[in-house]
């Protein structure tokens, strides 16, 4: 792999790692303030992984191209489907 290649796979990684933890204390900030508590602890599940996988890479300073673009698309996803998936998550479980 290149350089460059490598340095994009390791800017990105830490990206979706950082941006899993910031998702995840944000889903619990919101939760403290009165938001629906099972819609976002099941949003955010995906996020933890993330995170903690993230983690281990950070912690080993080895990267896979794999967790990239898994992290691209379920944050894409969950992203864009999130107010939509957070009401049916609220009926389903009230």
């Amino acid at each position: 792999m290149s350089k460059t290649s490598q340095r994009y796979l390791v800017l990105i990684s830490k990206i979706i790692f950082f941006y899993s933890i910031f998702y995840v204390i944000m889903k619990i900030l919101a939760i403290f303030q009165g938001a629906w508590l099972i819609p976002n602890l099941i949003l955010s599940l995906p996020y933890v992984v993330f995170a903690v996988i993230g983690g281990f890479m950070v912690k080993r300073n080895s990267y896979h191209w794999a967790y990239v673009i898994a992290g691209a698309i379920v944050i894409s996803a969950i992203r864009y489907y999130e107010q939509e998936w957070m009401v049916q998550l609220h009926n389903y479980f009230n």
